[in-house]
């Protein structure tokens, strides 16, 4: 592990991985800690295709979890000693404490990344087959599952952290805001826009039960649950976002220009920088206010036709590829932070301490 001092804010940052591959936590709306903090799930290349391996924190090996088939990059999300994540068109688990796999559930499409509940009971994952998009969710025993369809493609489900009942999604590109029960019943839309506004990482304000979401690239908005009043925290071009348990702040990266990582604080609004990201930051869409149109989709279809959405696609896209933006993510003490940087040449896993 190599440690360094942020030139403008003095912080500490920890580059985990060293590998000339592309490395990476897990997706910015799952922590890469694992509960105790003694370890960090990362997605890493090194072996030709994206496989999970897990570094001891902050001195530990590096120990290979998945082998075999390519995992979805970004699917994993640890709940207790369980590992939930995508391989191929099936969800699967590994368990951290016997390195035990078991294979949850299998389906007839492409899966995106699987979001379990806080307690790893129920799972969501989007989903497009050949007959047409929508989410599958069930029970992680393997039991109770059913597909949810929808109209447009699906990306990023969330179970409701107060409400499990309730699942939250994006409909691909917009209206973008959907909620639905996991029965399949009270689909609705939460908020109707057109393409020229660009709402995009939209999640739950922790424990609030609101949510919270970018309008970019320019405010960080709140959304209330129950009415759906939408407030305004700050204005800015909060990318990733990521909010604390307690809903009191939202850490995010920033892009054109890249001003770094920071934290904003919910009630004022105000900015505090964490560190520089100095990620590639790629995507040509970023430097843009609105969706891309039908035809940017096309050709990031036809350039990888196995992927859910252009916005999961690993290759050079109107959106990416994901492994250049930092993608902040809280540890569970929420005392240090994950991001991605492929300030090296290859992405690698950063750890950035929040106690200064």
């Amino acid at each position: 592990m190599t440690t360094f001092t942020d030139p403008q804010t003095g912080t500490r940052v920890m580059q985990i991985t060293d590998h000339p591959s592309i490395n990476h936590p897990v997706y910015f709306l799952e922590s890469s800690f694992t509960p105790d903090g003694s370890k960090i799930l990362f997605t890493s290349y090194r072996t030709g295709a994206a496989q999970l391996f897990i570094a001891g924190f902050p001195d530990g090996e590096t120990e290979q979890l998945t082998f075999g088939d390519p995992v979805h990059a970004y699917s994993a999300a640890i709940r207790g000693e369980r590992v939930f994540f995508v391989r191929g068109n099936e969800i699967w688990l590994i368990r951290l404490d016997t390195r035990a796999e078991q294979r949850i559930a299998v389906f007839d499409g492409q899966l995106g990344e699987v979001a379990p509940d806080a307690q790893g009971d129920w799972l969501v994952a989007a989903i497009k087959t050949s007959s047409g998009s929508g989410l599958v969710c069930g029970r992680s025993d393997g039991t109770q599952w059913k597909l949810i369809p929808f109209p447009r493609t699906v990306i990023h489900p969330q179970f409701h952290p107060l409400e499990p009942g309730w699942i939250e999604f994006a409909g691909d590109p917009a209206p973008r805001m959907h909620r639905v029960r996991r029965d399949g019943s009270g689909l609705e839309c939460l908020y109707q826009h057109g393409n020229d506004e660009f709402v995009v990482h939209e999640t739950f304000l922790g424990n609030t039960g609101d949510l919270v979401f970018t309008v970019w690239p320019y405010r960080l908005c709140r959304m209330s649950w129950e009415t759906r009043d939408i407030r305004l925290i700050s204005e800015g071009n909060a990318w990733h976002i990521t909010p604390n348990s307690a809903g009191t702040q939202v850490l995010c990266d920033t892009n054109h220009p890249d001003r770094g990582i920071w934290l904003i604080d919910v009630h004022t609004g105000k900015w505090r920088q964490v560190c520089e990201s100095k990620s590639g930051n790629r995507g040509t869409q970023w430097s843009k206010s609105c969706y891309a149109l039908a035809e940017d989709f096309a050709a990031a279809r036809a350039a990888n036709p196995n992927h859910l959405s252009w916005m999961e696609t690993p290759a050079d896209t109107v959106y990416g590829p994901q492994w250049t933006h930092p993608h902040p993510a809280f540890s569970n003490d929420e005392r240090r932070i994950t991001f991605t940087s492929d300030r090296s040449g290859d992405p690698q896993v950063y750890v950035a301490d929040l106690l200064c």
